[in-house]
């Protein structure tokens, strides 16, 4: 094998959700060595780390938050297409990849010049291809799907970076959910969640509207200290610097010193859901997760399932997506209204959350410990909605959804005073 002539210290970009920086800055610091710690900053987008190949492949298998780990391999100015074709071949490619190996390219743009992001995309790939092609006489295959070494372009509007992507498929993608429902939630934003609520496994825990499990199989692996990597497989493990026999043996040793740390989780988890189709479809993601002994799962109506009985002592936590216009349908109790002649038919489901604010007060306010509920919502105006008084509000991103997670601490009586025609404390 040639030898590779890698730099000890790699610029890496760790890539998230708009709005979870800071949460992903605090990762970060809690898992990665002290000495790398200090030179992790936030940025648009993600946090950039100085550190090595060892340092992107525990962030790869630690990460809960992150979307992706990148190595910037080269950056700098150009004007248009032959300045990133002469840009890319600058770096040496056969420390990356050989011709019996596959790529593929992506470029993402922000204000750039350039007319066509397809030709720009085609011109690095040519730059890669031919200095191969100059150095072995043969030149890489392109693989769309799955590829051995995912390269990525950032262009701006003056300045342009080269990666190389060590993740493949984004983090997001734990390896353990294949039933889903309509509009999933991604695991990046649950554990964004759960991580904004400051929850690590020391409340108990309760998803009302669960859909296929992802807040709760979340939150059963954080209670289990088990990292979110160790079921899904990584871009890097084909490339080339971290295919030597001593990055080999650190991976397989990350690996077993993450398995061996696993334990039970010293609080209960539940799960409930109106589909029953949904709640066998989470249950059978926490099986291939590996924690459905952990949480109880039920079928029922958020507006009607009593709150859970809890050890003497022991705050509750509620985290919830419930659904909303542009994700999915309100069903159950809160899509149906009830007529003068008492009959009830369906209705747009606008009343469910006045609904889900009584109800909470009628069945959660009892615990002497308390109960605090977090929701993830689009409606700025739910709390009013809700005629209860948020005290935090976290700004997050659901895909292109703008949202925010509002935090509701469930006392008895209201926040507000309470006025005709509001639900009764």
């Amino acid at each position: 094998m040639r030898p590779v002539s890698l730099p000890n210290k790699l610029s890496l970009f760790v890539s998230c959700a708009g709005g979870v920086e800071p949460l992903l800055e605090e990762e970060l610091k809690r898992f990665l060595p002290p000495g790398v710690r200090s030179k992790v900053e936030p940025l648009r987008g993600g946090c950039g780390v100085v550190g090595s190949l060892e340092d992107a492949m525990q962030i790869n298998l630690e990460s809960r938050l992150a979307q992706r780990v990148l190595i910037e391999l080269i950056e700098g100015p150009y004007r248009h297409e032959d300045d990133l074709y002469a840009l890319a071949r600058r770096v040496d490619w056969r420390d990356w990849i050989t011709p019996r190996e596959t790529l593929r390219v992506d470029t993402i743009a922000q204000r750039s010049p350039l007319k066509s992001l397809n030709f720009t995309t085609l011109r690095i790939k040519d730059a890669i291809c031919d200095q191969l092609r100059e150095h072995t006489g043969e030149r890489p295959s392109v693989d769309t799907h799955s590829p051995d070494l995912p390269v990525l372009l950032h262009v701006g509007p003056e300045r342009a970076a080269i990666y190389v992507d060590t993740s493949g498929e984004p983090l997001f993608k734990r390896g353990w959910r294949v039933d889903k429902g309509d509009a999933p939630l991604k695991e990046t934003l649950a554990a964004a969640m759960l991580a904004a609520a400051g929850w690590r496994g020391d409340s108990a825990l309760h998803d009302p509207c669960c859909g296929s499990g992802t807040i709760p199989i979340e939150a059963a692996l954080i209670a289990c200290d088990s990292a979110p990597g160790l079921t899904r497989r990584f871009a890097f493990e084909r490339q080339i610097p971290f295919s030597t026999p001593a990055m080999k043996t650190t991976w397989a040793a990350m690996t077993q010193a993450a398995r061996a740390r696993i334990h039970a989780p010293a609080v209960p988890i539940y799960a409930s859901d109106v589909a029953f189709r949904m709640v066998d479809f989470a249950r059978r993601n926490a099986e291939r997760a590996g924690v459905a002994a952990y949480i109880q799962f039920n079928g029922g109506d958020a507006l009607e399932r009593p709150a859970p009985q809890l050890p003497d002592g022991m705050p509750g936590s509620i985290l919830m997506n419930p659904p909303y216009g542009e994700r999915i349908e309100v069903r159950g109790k809160a899509a149906m209204s009830r007529d003068a002649q008492g009959s009830e038919e369906l209705d747009g489901g606008d009343d469910f959350f006045p609904r889900l604010a009584a109800h909470w007060k009628r069945q959660y306010t009892g615990n002497p410990a308390g109960w605090t509920a977090w929701m993830l919502s689009p409606d700025m105006k739910l709390p009013s909605k809700m005629r209860l008084k948020e005290s935090r509000r976290v700004p997050m991103w659901n895909g292109p959804i703008e949202c925010r997670l509002f935090r509701f601490d469930l006392v008895k009586g209201s926040a507000r005073k309470v006025t005709e025609g509001d639900a009764p404390a």
